[in-house]
This record gives structure tokens, C-alpha cells and sequence, in this order.
């Protein structure tokens, strides 16, 4: 990777918000140190209330300590990166309020600028006005959005605009962290190198797709923000549809940035829309009740704190798509993710069709189809189940399931963070892995009839306990097909 020359101002809004201090700082200390990012280059957090840069530094240390492993921090390594952070105090609604951050900004006119929207949507605009207003914008910054933009595509296309007055499209970078792991990046190296996937990856082979993302937290003090928005705006209408882009895109024609966000705009308006009664037979939502997550009992949702007693929210979502082209028609993709659920994980899965003759008897034991399994989470790996003879005498011939594994020798050196790379990415002014203004607006297109159907209660909204693996009508959604959820 190519070490960075030209020094930047990284100013975080929500300096000292849980994102920022959990992901953001300890993505840019491992940058700082590893040289990816100039020496000199400021990491500037703003606040809402008054810190003096001393007591910044003390939290910064402290949360640093916390989120990484023991052995990747250093006193010498904070020294050189404490070096270069600063804070500010400001309002994010008021921009008379940025006269300190316009001040540290113009003693380096000529820096790149990156501004990290690490708040509320909400703010996303007057923010950016603020920038104008001070004329903090220049041709070499950029500013980077938090999911979710906008609740359906209305206040979406009204975010966007606020964010446009002021910034070019070329300047603005949607995140999604999703698409910072390697193991996601790996899915475009696996379909477009190796001549041995490329044929079999259709509708001839495929019988389905799996994507799941499964989280054994709650809401982890984000009670407001969840309240308003459930499952299906936090999870599937950006993380799962974008993996789902990934898994089913043709080749673009190069790794320029806008050959491939074509080709996922492509599949996006490629899916097929909700009409009549699919949304009640090819969705489910539901919320936990109380349960356990192992020995530990833990609340109902509406039982946690800040929870609207009203609340329709969902925590977990499940939905069968269907893709209308050539490559894919017939293969459903199956789509879920909850909250409290059994065990945090996050995977997808590629099955393929069985084999048309069966000449293996097989006493005992199941020929499965092979499937390819791509976890995120817990832990990144790529492993190719397959069918081989199990090593015995028996008169006839039997066969077992074992798994190909195409992973990172366990001595390997330290896998970067998602939000290493992608915060890089923006510095290096490379946008391949954010999300382009169509990709999120058609997104929002498909999802909305689905939200509205739920809204108007088309579809019921179940139960599950906390700690099982979501309710039973998912389960009947994909055996009504004769499938199975994929349990490992």
C-alpha cells in the first residue's frame, strides 16, 4: 500500500460520540502509526461542550487502551499520534458557534480537508452550510455521511440536497463499514479471478443465497435512534443490499469507482417489486421479548430504557428477494437480521443446486450441495463446503461433508480494520467502496412499499425470545420454498 505524502485535516463531528471513540480513533491511530496517513496530518474532534485539549488527550488514551488489543498500543506510538490531535467546541446547529474550528483549519489553507459526519442526519445540513458559511470548503475536501441517510427516499433525496448545495458529488462519501472488510472486498476477488467460479455463478448452478446478520446485543445505549428506525432501515436497506450487490453484480469492465457502482445500481433497480400479498408472504418482522443470551437473563424490548411504550418497531427482519435479469432469475436471496438474537453472526451463503443423478448410496449419512460460506462475524473466513469419501472399508462407498478453507494463516499479520480502510480511501480521494447518491436513492425505492405495508400492519408483527434464533415464521418463509436457514 502506498504510504500518504500530502498532509490532512480530519475534523470528526461528534468527536466524542461512541462511533468516534470506538471505531474512528482507533482506525486513524493505526493509520498515523503505520504511516498510511502523513506525518503532521491533525485529527480534529469537536464537541458540544467545553474540553480542554488535556482532557481530550485523557479520554482518547483511555478509550484507546480499551478497543485495541493490548499489544497494539505503544507510549511511543500514542506520543507521536497525541502529537496531532486538537478539539473544539461547537454546535452543530449554529454555525457563529465554528469560529474556533474556522481559526485551526486556515493555518493549513492548502491541507486536504476530510469532514466525518459522525452525528445525527439530522445535522448533516446545517453542518455543511456552517462550512460554507466560514468558506471552509475547498476543492480538496471532502465529507464523509454516517448511515442512515434519511428514513425513507423523501427525507433521503432531502438530506442529499441539503449535502449538495455544497459539496459536489465527487466530494461527498457514503460509508458503509460493511464494505470496508476484506473478507467483502474478497467477494469481488473470488467471482472475478478465479476462472473456476465465473461459470458456475448463475441461475444454472445456484439454487439460493443466504445473507444473514445476527447480533446477540440490544440497543447498547442507541434506544432513540433504534425506535425510529428498526431492523430494515439499520440493517437490510443498506449492509445486506449492498452485500447482496456484491454477490449478484456482472464484471464491471474495470475497479474505476463508477464502473462499479453501475453495475450495483444495476442489480438494485434489477429487483423485483412488492405487489399484492408478497409482502405478507415474503416478509417477517418481529421484536424480542425477554429471554437469555447464554446464562445472562436479559429485557423485552419494550422493556428496555427509552423505549416508546407504543413502539412498533421491529428488531428483527427477514425477506425473501427475487432478481428479474438473465444471471439470476429463479435464485431467490433470503435477507435477515435481528437483534438478541442466539449468537452474533454475520455470514453469507452461496448454495448450490444438487447434483442431477445420485450414484452414492450412502447409508447413514446426507449428500448435501455444496455451499460457499462467507462469514464476516464473528470472525472473517471463506470456506468451500464439499462432499468427499469418508476413509474406511465398508462394502459401499460413503461420503461426508468437509470444508475447503480459504482463510489467513493464523500467523498472519494484523487484518486491517473496516474503518482503517475506508477512512484511507478517503483520504487517497478513492470512492470505489461508499455509496453512490442513485445506489442509496434506488434502494430506498424498493424498500419503502415494504415499509409502508408494515406501517398499515399488512403484516403482523411477531415475537421472538431473546437468545433464539428468531421467530418461527421466518423459519416457515423459506421452508414454503423447501428451503432451510443455513445453521452451522
Amino acid at each position: 500500500m502506498k504510504k500518504m505524502e500530502n498532509e490532512s485535516d480530519i475534523v470528526i463531528f461528534g468527536g466524542h460520540g461512541d462511533l468516534s471513540l470506538r471505531k474512528l480513533i482507533p482506525a486513524l491511530y493505526h493509520l498515523y502509526s503505520d504511516e498510511y496517513i502523513a506525518k503532521g496530518s491533525r485529527v480534529i474532534a469537536t464537541s458540544r461542550h467545553k474540553v480542554s485539549r488535556d482532557e481530550h488527550l485523557a479520554l482518547v488514551r483511555e478509550k484507546l487502551l480499551y478497543f485495541l488489543e493490548p499489544n497494539e498500543f505503544s507510549e511511543e506510538k500514542w506520543e507521536n499520534f497525541s502529537s496531532q490531535l486538537e478539539v473544539v467546541q461547537l454546535d452543530l446547529g449554529h454555525k457563529e458557534s465554528y469560529e474556533a474550528l474556522s481559526n485551526l483549519l486556515r493555518e493549513y489553507p492548502e491541507r486536504i480537508r476530510i469532514y466525518y459526519m459522525s452525528t445525527a442526519p439530522s445535522f448533516f445540513g446545517s453542518a455543511c452550510s456552517a462550512l460554507h458559511y466560514w468558506s471552509l470548503i475547498t476543492p480538496a475536501s471532502r465529507v464523509v455521511l454516517e448511515k442512515p441517510i434519511g428514513r425513507d427516499l423523501i427525507s433521503s433525496q432531502k438530506i442529499n440536497d441539503e449535502v449538495a448545495e455544497y459539496f459536489k458529488e465527487s466530494q461527498i462519501y457514503r460509508i458503509d463499514h460493511y464494505l470496508g472488510k476484506d473478507t467483502v472486498q474478497n467477494i469481488m476477488a473470488l467471482r472475478f479471478s478465479n476462472m473456476m467460479f465465473m461459470p458456475l455463478w448463475s441461475n444454472q448452478n445456484i439454487d439460493h443465497v443466504q445473507i444473514t446478520a445476527a447480533e446477540s446485543v440490544g440497543l447498547e445505549g442507541r434506544q432513540t435512534y433504534y425506535d425510529d428506525y428498526g431492523a430494515m432501515r439499520d440493517m437490510i436497506q443498506n449492509h445486506l443490499l449492498q452485500m447482496l450487490c456484491l454477490i449478484a453484480m456482472e464484471p464491471p469492465c474495470s475497479l474505476e469507482a463508477n464502473n462499479v457502482r453501475d453495475e450495483k445500481v444495476k442489480v438494485l433497480r434489477s429487483l423485483r417489486p412488492f405487489e399484492g400479498d408478497d409482502v405478507s408472504t415474503k416478509t417477517v418482522r418481529a421484536r424480542y421479548t425477554s429471554g437469555a443470551i447464554g446464562t445472562q437473563a436479559v429485557k423485552g424490548y419494550l422493556e428496555e430504557e427509552g423505549v416508546k411504550p407504543e413502539s412498533m418497531t421491529e428488531t428483527f427482519a427477514a425477506i425473501r428477494v427475487d432478481i428479474d435479469n438473465w444471471r439470476w432469475n429463479g435464485v431467490p436471496f433470503y435477507l435477515r437480521s435481528g437483534k438478541r438474537m442466539a449468537k452474533r453472526n454475520t455470514e453469507i451463503i452461496i448454495q448450490f443446486k444438487e447434483v442431477p443423478y445420485q450414484i452414492f448410496p450412502n447409508t447413514g449419512h446426507t449428500i448435501s450441495p455444496n455451499r460457499l460460506v462467507i462469514s464476516l462475524q464473528p470472525d472473517e473466513s471463506i470456506k468451500m463446503m464439499m462432499m468427499t469419501k469418508i476413509p474406511e472399508l465398508s462394502e459401499q462407498m460413503n461420503l461426508h461433508e468437509m470444508s475447503l478453507e480459504l482463510n489467513m494463516p493464523k500467523n498472519a499479520p494484523r487484518t486491517p480494520a473496516a474503518y482503517e480502510r475506508l477512512l484511507l480511501d478517503v483520504v487517497r480521494g478513492n470512492p470505489t467502496l461508499f455509496m453512490r447518491r442513485d445506489e442509496v436513492e434506488t434502494a430506498w425505492k424498493w424498500v419503502d412499499p415494504i415499509l409502508q405495508a408494515w406501517e398499515a400492519n399488512e403484516v403482523k408483527l411477531k415475537n421472538y425470545s431473546a437468545g433464539s434464533d428468531g421467530p418461527t415464521s421466518a423459519i416457515a418463509m423459506i421452508e414454503r420454498d423447501g428451503r432451510s436457514w443455513y445453521e452451522e
